[in-house]
Order: C-alpha cells, then structure tokens, then sequence
C-alpha cells in the first residue's frame, strides 16, 4: 500500500473558508510531535526514508505510533510506502530505539485539522517553525497510484490551490533548512 499525498504552501484561513462552502467533513484538530531518528546503520537522508515515533493529543485524548516510511516511488508527488503501527508508549519506544543505537534527528511539532472530502485527507498544518500547508492525501494500490494523484489535484483545484506549487519536501526537512 502506498501513501499518495501532495503538500501546498497555503493560507489556512481561506482554505478553510472554501472547505466549509462545500460542507466539507470536519474530523478535528489534533497536536502532533513526530520525533525522527536517524539509523546507525545508514542514513536516511541518503536513503530518502523515515523512521519517526508520533505523539498526538486531541479533545479524544492521547496516542502514539511508530511509522516508517520508504523512499519516493515517484516524481510527481510525496507518494511512498508507509508502515505504521499504534504504540503504548513512546517513551518507551524511544529508549528501545536509542539503547539500539538510533538516535532523535529533530523533533517537527504542528497542529493539524483533518478533513474529508471524498476518499481523500486533507490536512490543515501549522508547522511550529515552518509555516502553513494544505496536504491531500489518500493511500492506493500499486496500480493506482495516477489515478489518486490525479484525484488529490482536482481536490486541491476545488479548494482554489495550484497543485504546481508542489514541496516533495517532508516538515523535517523545511525544518532543518530554517
């Protein structure tokens, strides 16, 4: 399964506004600290992957997970494998992680409103450091993987943003940049 999803600089404000005309599903707001690692045994800036542990806290209340994610399978969009899995602890996956030799890169903290529009996911993001981003995104099976592109470009044409805008570039990234 691969996560197809397109990133755009945008003012959430409008964005919102627009999304609210089309009597979008609203499905909260949530904070996010995503601390990622890098590995002992290769670099994952080289590899293009990620290794992160993600604690999230909403009015619903609080929970962890464990994700990795592959390198780019494509140049059109952030489109990647990802394996992710729900954790009881981020503390202590994160001294299991060190005590086997990973070590915290950078820590990328934001704030998150998720919202529904058809199959697809689109994130409201202000990113402590970075700035503001709309991402659209759904998951998809090999074969799939245009068609759900193509689709995540008219959502972002609807919502009045140029899909050319376009950042490949993960928030640790942009991050560590500033």
């Amino acid at each position: 399964m691969y996560e197809v999803e397109l990133k755009v600089p945008a003012h959430l404000e409008a964005v919102r506004a627009r999304l609210e005309e089309r009597d979008a599903a609203f499905r909260g707001r949530v904070v996010q600290e995503d601390t990622y690692y890098d590995a002992p045994h290769r670099s994952f800036p080289e590899t293009d992957e990620a290794l992160r542990v993600r604690r999230e806290s909403a009015d619903g209340g609080d929970e962890s997970r464990l994700t990795y994610k592959g390198p780019l399978v494509e140049t059109e969009s952030k489109t990647r494998t990802e394996i992710e899995t729900a954790i009881e602890s981020g503390e202590a996956v994160d001294a299991i992680l060190t005590s086997l030799g990973f070590e915290p890169a950078a820590t990328v903290r934001k704030e998150r409103e998720r919202v529904r529009v058809r199959e697809y996911t689109v994130t409201l993001d202000r990113v402590e450091g970075v700035g503001e981003f709309v991402e659209v995104e759904t998951e998809a099976e090999e074969g799939e993987i245009e068609p759900a592109r193509e689709g995540a470009v008219a959502v972002l044409d609807e919502l009045g943003l140029d899909a050319d805008d376009q950042i490949r570039t993960s928030y640790l990234e942009l991050l560590l940049e500033e």
